[in-house]
């Protein structure tokens, strides 16, 4: 009887929503400086989202809802994700 080999399931940890950012926003066809202040966020701070050095708040989640139409719990999910 041969034994039946099974594939080891890969578990990868949650991607920061920052850099599901990072990949949208050059389709945009907007800077991000420009999508900083759509935000109402500094530069600075959306490079820090973006790094996944800060996180996607409550507020900022709602924004981008708003500008990719996909809802705020989209971001929030990923952030609740990431930080578990």
């Amino acid at each position: 009887m041969t034994d039946i080999i099974m594939p080891r399931k890969i578990e990868r940890c949650p991607a920061h929503p920052g850099r599901l950012l990072a990949e949208i926003i050059p389709a945009t066809g907007k800077t991000k400086t420009d999508i900083a202040k759509m935000l109402g966020i500094s530069r600075q701070y959306l490079y820090d989202i973006i790094g996944g050095r800060k996180a996607v708040s409550p507020r900022i989640a709602a924004h981008l809802g708003k500008m990719f139409g996909d809802g705020a719990a989209v971001w929030l999910r990923m952030q609740a994700a990431y930080d578990a």
